[in-house]
Order: structure tokens, then sequence, then C-alpha cells
């Protein structure tokens, strides 16, 4: 596993997590340069202020979302982080969005999908949905992982898979930190799992895209989305599951960050 590229995208500290200052379109060059790139392995995290807290609490974890090949800026709070810093050109790189806008590019090049996350059969279905929305789409497989560490069969198992379907792009939905930890340590665990490969391998964690994107999750509006308020939408959607994820990490972000940018507290980019 490699954090090298050709041209390096720099990082904002947000709380000691080193942010990609990217926009969309950058963003998906940089991914598309990954997955080209011959026996190249890396992994995306997607990060907004939920990532943040849980790398705040959690040491190990933060050092993960600094080993990433990028950290995309999620949630609007990221991206004004980013503008403070001097990165104007700085724009949210949205999970669900970043999905769509990778599938359309790659549509007819050949780059192959493998999509990994989500309830039985949803998978599956996304991937169907995939290739439906963007034909010249390849879809190299899916499934559905169980709710807990793979067991040493079920990753010489994926192992297996992956090397006879050599996806360009390893799609993961899972939650935030499971699917930052399952990326980081499969590749720890098999590093050497592309070096034969005429390619890349780029794992992208994007959570709730799964979801939403086989219409079982309602996304927020978009001007909520622009708007910062995205968490307000899905507390509303789902409140019994995500009222502590919201309650506590958004409170305590504001406290955490306020010392930050008043120059109060500094907080170094551990790898």
């Amino acid at each position: 596993m490699s954090n090298e590229s050709s041209i390096e995208v720099p990082r904002v500290n947000v709380l000691g997590v080193g942010i990609s200052a990217l926009d969309m379109p950058l963003a998906i060059e940089k991914i598309l340069e990954g997955a080209d790139r011959k026996g190249f392995a890396g992994f995306v995290t997607v990060t907004g202020v939920h990532g943040v807290m849980e790398s705040h609490r959690d040491d190990e974890l933060r050092r993960i979302h600094n080993r990433s090949y990028l950290s995309t800026p999620d949630g609007m709070p990221m991206v004004w982080m980013a503008r403070w810093n001097g990165y104007d050109a700085v724009d949210r790189v949205y999970g669900p969005d970043l999905m769509l806008e990778v599938v359309l590019t790659s549509a007819g090049s050949g780059r192959r999908h493998f999509f990994w996350g989500g309830k039985e059969g949803v998978a599956k279905e996304l991937g169907e949905r995939m290739k439906n929305w963007f034909p010249g789409s390849e879809v190299a497989g899916s499934a559905c992982p169980p709710f807990r560490e793979l067991s040493p069969e079920e990753d010489v198992e994926l192992v297996s898979r992956l090397q006879e379907s050599k996806p360009h792009f390893f799609w993961v939905g899972l939650s935030t930190p499971k699917q930052e930890r399952f990326m980081h340590d499969f590749l720890a665990r098999h590093p050497d799992l592309t070096a034969d490969w005429g390619h890349g391998m780029i794992m992208l964690g994007v959570g709730a895209a799964f979801d939403f994107h086989t219409g079982r999750v309602n996304q927020a509006p978009c001007w909520m989305q622009r708007n910062g308020l995205e968490w307000f939408f899905r507390l509303c959607q789902e409140p019994r599951r995500l009222w502590r994820r919201y309650s506590i990490n958004n409170t305590g972000f504001i406290f955490a960050i306020l010392p930050q940018l008043m120059d109060l507290k500094r907080y170094p980019l551990e790898k």
C-alpha cells in the first residue's frame, strides 16, 4: 500500500485529521490516476464531522485517515475549514456524488467496479443500477459482508475474488469507522494484492451511498447539503439511530475546533 502520487494533494489539518484540499474534478482525476497506476493499491476516506470526531477520540483511527490516498471533504464544515486556511477552491466531495461521478467517468473505459456493503442483496442491486444508469459500466462483483471482522477463511475468499476479477474500484458501504478500519487493515494484510496487475485498485468508503442509490434511504435536498444541514435531515429520517451521533459529535466538534481556529491548540498530522 502506498500514498505516493505524481502531484500530492495538500491536506488541511482538522483536529489532527488531514482533509485533502480538493473539489470533485480534482478528486476524480486523482482517483482515476491511482486506479490506472500499475500495481498500486490505496484507500479513500470520505470524511465529515462524524469521522473527524471519531478520530479525535481514537488515535489509531486518526492515523488511518492520515495514511489514506485521499480523505475528501464530505461535509460543509470540512469545506469551511479548508477555505479558512486559504484553500478557496475546495468544495464538497460527498460520498454518494463521488460514486456517481467515478462510475460515470469510467463508463466504457474498461475499468471495473466491485461493490462490498449493505444488507443482503443491496450491493448486487447497486451494481445493476450503476450499469443501467451509466451504460458501458462494468461490474466485477458484489457481496454483502458480515457485520463483524472477516474470518481468515472469508479474508482468503475475498482476496481470491479480487485476484480473479481485478477491479479498479472497490466500493465499501459500511458505517464509519468500520469502513475506514476495514480498508486500511485489508490492504495492510495484503500489500502485494495488486503487484502483478496491469493497473491499480482504489478502495472507497462511501457509507450510506449504498442505501441512497438503491432507494432505501432518502437524501437531503441540495440546499440543505450546501448549507451544512444534511445532518438535520438525516436525524429527522432516522432519529433513534442517529440522535446520539449528531448530538455528541456536532456539539463536540464546535467546542474542539474553536481553540484550533483561535490558534490556542494545535494538533499534529500523525501517520
